[in-house]
């Protein structure tokens, strides 16, 4: 798989991408809600506060995250798996924004998967310089639903990989207001981001925020 941008592949991109038989990135898709969706990020981050989890190994993730709705995920010396109260507050989570589940069900359609209904919200925070490595999402319960996936703020560069983690991955360019969604046959696909750039962005400041919007159960 080339390690090109995608952007160099395509040129002019237009508003769809497709990115595999059954992943798509949907460009500037949520910039309609983004003010919406950036305020729904907030109120979760208030309920249930920003922290650098940690890998079954011990070290600190890059990335700071929060999450909301019934369950999210969490990352400790335990291992990786869903939790439906939050391990730091002991309290549950918070509720999923109605913007936030209104988003991915129809960015979900739009890509091909129709009556998508998220059960579980996990919130990334990118400051300069973190990252995410390649990895698979496979501690969902439901495998036939996709993954929905919104960029807000700092731009930062996507990786999409194969289905071995040896695979070349594409570079794939995204901006303030994009969706990427994959499920079926891409549904277990490797990804992961480049260690985002420093900058400014007038909706979230010096930070990339990420929700991944998932049906775990």
């Amino acid at each position: 798989m080339p390690d090109h941008p995608i952007d160099d592949l395509f040129g002019d991109a237009p508003a769809a991408l497709p990115l595999g038989a059954q992943a798509m990135l949907l460009r500037g898709f949520a910039l309609a809600q983004a003010e919406a969706l950036v305020q729904g990020v907030r109120q979760v981050a208030l309920h249930a506060p920003w922290r650098r989890m940690q890998t079954p190994g011990g070290k600190a993730m890059s990335v700071a995250m929060t999450g909301c709705g019934p369950l999210s995920w969490v990352s400790d010396r335990q291992g990786y798996r869903y939790a439906d109260r939050d391990p730091l507050t002991g309290l549950p989570w918070p509720a999923m924004p109605a913007a936030f589940a209104r988003l991915a069900r129809a960015a979900a359609q739009q890509a091909g998967f129709a009556r998508f209904a998220p059960d579980a919200c996990l919130v990334n925070r990118y400051e300069p310089g973190a990252r995410m490595s390649l990895h698979q999402d496979r501690d969902e319960r439901d495998l036939g639903a996709p993954i929905v996936s919104v960029s807000l703020g700092l731009p930062a560069v996507f990786l999409w990989g194969g289905a071995t983690r040896g695979e070349r991955a594409l570079r794939v360019p995204l901006r303030h207001g994009d969706v990427v969604v994959w499920g079926g046959v891409d549904r277990l696909r490797f990804h992961g981001v480049l260690p985002v750039a420093p900058g400014e962005h007038p909706a979230t400041g010096s930070f990339r925020i990420n929700l991944t919007l998932r049906k775990a159960l």
